[in-house]
């Protein structure tokens, strides 16, 4: 391929085909570009929004290169992710928090039926995953191998993209210096690390909600719902209505979810912000010991979502039931204390 008339393609406005998009992002990821070129790659996809065919290409590039964890679920279980897009309002880290919850309400850890592998990053903004597991006492630094344990004794782990991408380190230094959001960040949650084929994902932007969905479907994904808060939450939110891209098998159904619908009463953004991680820890906390608010409701509403994808449950009314369950249980504060025992395995 060309990668000069490829870049002049994308300047004339036409977008890449799969095969040119999975081409030049596999030149990308073995260094074949230069970073003035991966920089105009990046700009110039994200100045129109990448389409499905530039997402399916380039998440089959580099799914390629990733760093696998080692497992195999057993007869019974399913691998899902809560990895979302980034790039909204921040609020307190509600896909991680879901996370942990998921894994409690499907049985773990005494038997874990869903595996929650949560694939995520830090943030610039200093409250991403990461951050926020450390201060909640887990190793977010543990190996693929020990990723695998977390996995098959509590039914969580973190996977740090920092560490499972590492051909990724050729886009770094454009990515920095562009400074806003490129396809990467989308790309992310196409290529969890445990191989999950059941995903809840959130975006930032409701016109990439289509895009995402098309994009899991051709990629194989047996179950997902990508979701987007129309109030700009990349997170089912509790604040406005939420909208829902069920991927089932090749099929891609549209709903509309509000809050009361559920029984939940409407929120505010600035009960569910936090300012630092140290905050975002503590009401994680609070929210695996089952306080009642805003923050809660909002986990439990995007717990249920993930439930619906895992396929343990039918509807979203019967996954906050399950989900209060494995708070109200005690099982997702031992899902947590476990996961920091687990990871700091050598």
């Amino acid at each position: 391929m060309d990668t000069h008339a490829t870049l002049a393609q994308l300047v004339t406005g036409r977008p890449l085909s799969a095969s040119q998009a999975e081409t030049l992002f596999e030149h990308l990821l073995t260094g074949a570009l230069d970073d003035a070129q991966i920089g105009a790659l990046l700009a110039l996809i994200q100045a129109r929004g990448p389409g499905p065919d530039e997402l399916i290409g380039a998440a089959t590039a580099m799914r390629r290169h990733v760093t696998r964890v080692p497992i195999e679920p057993s007869s019974g279980q399913v691998i899902i992710d809560t990895c979302g897009t980034g790039g909204a309002p921040k609020v307190f880290n509600v896909s991680t928090v879901a996370a942990i919850v998921v894994a409690a309400a499907a049985g773990a850890p005494d038997q874990p039926g869903v595996l929650v592998a949560k694939h995520g990053n830090r943030s610039r903004t200093g409250r991403g995953s990461a951050e926020v597991l450390e201060r909640l006492g887990v190793n977010v630094h543990a190996s693929p191998e020990v990723q695998a344990e977390c996995l098959r004794r509590t039914g969580v782990c973190f996977c740090f993209a920092i560490h499972h991408h590492p051909a990724m380190r050729y886009a770094a230094g454009p990515r920095k210096s562009l400074g806003f959001r490129t396809i990467f960040n989308l790309l992310g949650p196409l290529t969890n690390p445990a191989g999950a084929r059941r995903q809840l994902i959130g975006v930032y932007d409701v016109a990439l909600a289509e895009p995402m969905a098309r994009a899991l479907s051709a990629l194989g994904a047996e179950r997902a719902i990508v979701a987007h808060g129309m109030d700009g939450l990349d997170e089912l939110t509790t604040c406005a209505e939420s909208l829902l891209l069920h991927v089932d098998r090749g099929a891609i159904l549209r709903e509309h979810v509000r809050p009361g619908d559920l029984g939940l009463a409407p929120a505010s953004y600035d009960r569910l912000a936090v300012d630092s991680p140290d905050q975002a820890a503590r009401v994680a906390e609070s929210v695996l010991r089952g306080e009642p608010g805003p923050h809660t409701d909002i986990t439990l509403l995007n717990v249920a979502a993930g439930l619906l994808v895992a396929g343990g449950v039918s509807s979203l009314s019967e996954g906050m039931e399950k989900a209060r369950e494995g708070i109200d249980s005690g099982r997702a504060c031992l899902v947590l204390e476990r996961l920091r025992e687990v990871s700091r395995l050598s």
